[in-house]
């Protein structure tokens, strides 16, 4: 039989605690006391960090899936 795990995925848990990153950080830029324009460099600073680690996050997923596939057609092979 398969399990069941209430239904939360390691996808699921990993993006919520990314969208908490994002908002928390978005929200401590806001409520800084610093000038407009150091703010908006730290806005694009986040986003690019942001766009690396989702890169980052798809490579292992990809990796993750691979070695999926291997060790499944391994388990197929010996029956």
């Amino acid at each position: 039989m398969s399990q069941n795990n209430g239904g939360v995925g390691a996808g699921t848990v990993l993006f919520a605690f990314l969208a908490g990153a994002t908002v928390g950080g978005v929200v401590a830029l806001l409520f800084a006391p610093q000038s407009g324009q150091k703010t908006r460099q730290k806005i694009l600073e986040l986003g690019d960090d942001a766009r690396e680690t989702v890169a980052r996050v798809q490579q292992a997923m990809r990796e993750a899936e691979r070695a999926a596939v291997a060790t499944f057609s391994e388990s197929m092979k010996k029956g």
